[in-house]
């Protein structure tokens, strides 16, 4: 099993920044092989894909590109997202998810609010 934990959720106000850290632990082996990505969900709303990160790549949503930067550390089992410019509408909660050959772990995410 693998165990995901996200951190750096809080409140911010807009245009403020924040870093999302998700660590993952248990039975990980060769982390490059896992794609990490980033997911919200608002209320009332369904959970959507944020950024997602292979070994080789990274893609965004639209609605966060060029304010969100997805990064990793294989070294650490980490994933982060760098999140700047932040908009109320950027208000959610915040989950990580690792992917590896058809199984996927989620964490228990960490909410993240933006209020003047």
């Amino acid at each position: 099993q693998v165990q995901l934990v996200e951190s750096g959720g809080g409140l911010v106000q807009p245009g403020g920044s924040l870093r999302l850290s998700c660590v993952g632990s248990g039975s990980i082996f060769s982390l490059y092989m896992y794609t990490m990505g980033w997911y919200r969900q608002a209320p009332g709303k369904q959970r959507e894909l944020v950024a997602r990160i292979t070994d080789s790549s990274t893609n965004y949503a639209d609605s966060v590109k060029g304010r969100f930067t997805i990064s990793r550390d294989n070294a650490k089992n980490t994933v982060y997202l760098q999140m700047n410019s932040l908009k109320l509408e950027d208000t959610a909660v915040y989950y990580c998810r690792f992917d590896r050959g058809g199984s996927s772990w989620w964490g228990q995410g960490t909410q993240v609010t933006v209020s003047s």
